[in-house]
């Protein structure tokens, strides 16, 4: 088991990759970073989430960087392990093409999302998606994000400055859009209605 406390980098871009990651606890940003420093989250990965999967496909070195979100706890699965365990059992490489699919689906989307979406619609698109992996209903058409999101991760993940996130979320909380809770979770207070701010 790997425990990684928040803040922490369990691996950089660039380093080899010589296995993967389960996440048991906690919770995990993939992110990279320009020349200039400026950060793009592309995922968050929550428990029962694996991280660093490409290594054990093609040893290459880490493309993005895994940083602790929250306090996290790992276990490791290293690239000899699993091709002795895939040689034995092929319906996992079954499992992993479907997993590897899915993420390429997602990236496609953010990458769409980024080309044709103006700021707003793309903040939308992401708690959207965030509500999909973390949410939690409570109520018809209003759904709590379970994990506690910054503005400036809300901000890394869209591709724009925090005061413009600032100012959107301002706006959709005064139209009861969207709101945030004591503990620092998001709260989508009316799903339907931030689907139409996706123009």
């Amino acid at each position: 088991m790997v425990r990684l406390p928040a803040g922490r980098v369990l691996f950089w871009e660039g380093d080899s990759g010589d296995g993967c990651y389960r996440v048991e606890d906690g919770l995990l940003k993939l992110t990279m970073f320009s020349k200039s420093g400026a950060e793009r989250i592309l995922a968050f990965h929550g428990p029962g989430d694996i991280v660093g999967v490409r290594a054990i496909i093609d040893a290459l070195p880490r493309p993005m960087s895994a940083v602790a979100v929250r306090d996290a706890v790992l276990s490791f699965l290293s690239r000899t392990a699993f091709e002795a365990f895939a040689g034995k059992h092929p319906e996992l490489c079954q499992s992993l093409l479907r997993l590897l699919t899915n993420r390429m689906r997602e990236r496609d989307k953010m990458l769409a999302a980024t080309s044709f979406l103006m700021v707003k619609g793309r903040i939308a698109q992401s708690l959207l998606e965030l509500a999909e992996h973390f949410g939690q209903e409570v109520g018809p058409g209003r759904i709590v994000i379970r994990q506690r999101i910054s503005q400036y991760d809300l901000a890394a993940m869209v591709g724009a400055g925090r005061e413009a996130v600032v100012r959107t979320l301002s706006d959709w909380q005064r139209r009861k859009l969207v709101s945030r809770r004591r503990s620092g979770c998001y709260c989508l207070e009316n799903k339907a209605l931030l689907e139409l701010e996706i123009d």
